[in-house]
């Protein structure tokens, strides 16, 4: 995967999270990353593809190798009523749909990088991973 390239995944049924959830787990594989930032990977994109689905009625996952395939980006937007309150989003606990309450907090502690731009029209969530040893910026 060469830094241009992007892999993209639609995120419209229950299975989409799966299939994006292994996507970003072999392209993390590919780029050299170790077992563990794989899955932790995986397991950020499964939560944030979730909310895509439950609370944004489906969206997008993008996948690119960044700064010369020294790390990974993952975007997934969708088109849902946005997050009100990104900063009570992100704290352990807090659910809009009766569970845990740990996804976006869990994501945002399992990679790098984590950025939320959300509104009235959707919301868009930025996440990246630097390989070991690199310069994270």
């Amino acid at each position: 995967m060469s830094e241009e390239e992007l892999l993209d995944v639609e995120i419209k049924e229950d299975f989409d999270i799966v299939k994006a959830r292994a996507r970003a787990r072999a392209v993390a594989a590919t780029l050299g990353f170790e077992l563990v930032d794989q899955t932790r990977i995986a397991t950020a994109v499964s939560e944030i593809a979730r909310n895509a689905l439950v609370h944004g009625g489906g969206g997008k996952m993008t996948l690119r190798a960044i700064n010369r395939k020294k790390g990974l980006e993952i975007v997934i937007v969708d088109k849902g009523p946005g997050i009100p309150d990104i900063n009570q989003a992100v704290k352990d606990g807090y659910s809009t749909a009766g569970g845990l309450g740990l996804g976006l907090g869990g994501a945002k502690r399992l990679m790098d990088e984590l950025r939320i731009e959300s509104s009235s029209v959707g919301t868009k969530v930025t996440m990246r991973k630097w390989l070991l040893g690199e310069l994270r910026r």
